[in-house]
């Protein structure tokens, strides 16, 4: 954790170097630590234990920009650190474009608790801990003769931020998160072993789900026996929420202001366009209580904001932080996004299957690329044929291609289903006329 004494320290560095040639300085005081303990077949395979802590400086020297950081925390040794990172700075060139963010847009504080932290962490016992991935592993041995392999494993950590800016900005974060998982391996036809993975997370030990993970792995790797290419052909793509942010992902690092800057985004000079399908109603929700990727002020100390970004396909914000605004010559927004909100519909992914004829459902997607600059992509995916609103054949070996923004333009459904423990809140979707390549 980050006591008062380490935060008389961050103060005392950003003096230090401000009074020996920086013009500004940000300080990035930071701990944390994370344990793992990972099983093969219920039996102890792998355990991790990991700490880290240190200071980060950002160090603003004669139009010049410099990073440094240390996880050694005396002053004598910090004096002579700083010195050094401003002295090799100055052989840097210089970038006008590297200044502090204008303070009148930083968290000024007074905001209720976003309850991201468990303060019952330290209490729990590892043997119990141990006892949790057990119990997943135990939920799948010995169901099926044709298992191979169980994996379970139980993760935990913590995390302490505290950030001075030299124009004004200081703020202090805090957070825990623990996750169960599984994942599964079985004999399928001939050479073939299919896999398949479940987890639950959750920022609160008493809010994580400890049941029913590896009963849910069995069920999705046995699902996958038999499987093979189906014909080519356009069909009606269902991704389930396990995956259908897979999808989304390019569309958000083109709306990077690095990628904007560089001129490497498909979506460059789209704002206030309409570039998708009226389904595609997607919101940065940065202020959720106990959410993952609440926060309120980004990594420049800029306080963050519910911010529409894509209302009936109509794009409304680009992400950029102040570096990338000045490059560019506009207003900066953010560095980032928080927390992910897609508008949901009225039905599960068993309703959105069981109106679709012919189709495939997404369960994976396997590699593949997809072009920064034009949106075209090409991914491997593994799934099940509908047919006639039923699952009838598990298929794999197959590639989904296309361009990203004919895809959104085609999307017509979304699933009332997001997994609420992640930052990106993204349902079951629906997709006509995607194009698949297979026998």
């Amino acid at each position: 954790m980050i006591t008062d004494e380490n935060k008389k320290l961050a103060q005392w560095a950003m003096d230090y170097a401000l009074k020996n040639g920086c013009q500004a300085a940000k300080v990035l005081l930071y701990s944390s630590s994370n344990t793992s303990f990972e099983l093969r077949d219920a039996k102890m395979d792998r355990l991790q234990q990991a700490s880290e802590g240190g200071l980060s400086l950002s160090l603003y020297v004669d139009g010049r920009y410099g990073s440094i950081s240390t996880n050694r925390l005396n002053r004598k040794e910090l004096e002579t650190f700083i010195k050094n990172g401003i002295d090799s700075t100055r052989y840097l060139a210089k970038d006008e474009a590297r200044v502090l963010a204008d303070p009148s847009r930083y968290y000024k504080g007074g905001q209720p608790d976003l309850k991201l932290y468990d303060a019952k962490f330290a209490s729990f016992d590892p043997d119990d801990k141990v006892a949790m991935a057990k119990a997943v592993a135990e939920e799948a041995l010995g169901k099926d003769e044709r298992i191979i392999s169980v994996g379970s494993s139980y993760s935990d950590g913590e995390n302490f931020a505290y950030r001075l800016i030299s124009n004004g900005f200081e703020g202090e974060t805090k957070s825990t998160w623990y996750s169960l998982s599984a994942d599964i391996t079985i004999k399928g036809e001939g050479e073939a072993r299919p896999s398949a993975y479940w987890y639950e997370s959750s920022l609160y030990m008493n809010d994580l789900i400890k049941k029913g993970i590896g009963q849910k792995a069995l069920e999705r790797v046995l699902r996958k026996l038999g499987q093979k290419k189906v014909q080519s052909g356009k069909y009606t793509m269902v991704v389930d929420p396990m995956n259908s942010s897979r999808l989304l992902s390019p569309v958000m690092s083109a709306l990077n202001g690095s990628a904007l800057q560089q001129k490497n985004s498909f979506l460059l000079n789209k704002l206030n366009e309409k570039i998708a399908g009226d389904w595609l109603t997607l919101t940065d929700e940065p202020h959720l209580v106990k959410a993952s990727g609440a926060r309120y002020f980004d990594n420049e100390g800029i306080a963050t904001e519910r911010r529409s970004i894509f209302d009936k396909g109509v794009l409304n914000t680009y992400f950029i932080d102040t570096y990338n605004a000045k490059k560019m010559g506009v207003d900066p927004t953010i560095s980032g996004s928080s927390i992910l909100v897609m508008e949901t519909g009225g039905k599960n992914l068993e309703g959105l299957i069981a109106g679709v004829d012919k189709g495939i459902l997404v369960t994976g997607f396997n590699g593949g690329n997809n072009n920064s600059s034009t949106g075209d992509f090409s991914y491997g995916i593994e799934g099940f044929l509908i047919e006639n609103g039923k699952l009838t054949q598990p298929v794999s070996e197959m590639n989904v291609t296309g361009n990203l923004i004919t895809l959104w333009n085609s999307l017509v459904a979304t699933g009332n289903d997001p997994r609420l423990n992640s930052s990106w809140r993204i349902p079951s979707l629906v997709f006509e006329g995607v194009d698949f390549s297979g026998l």
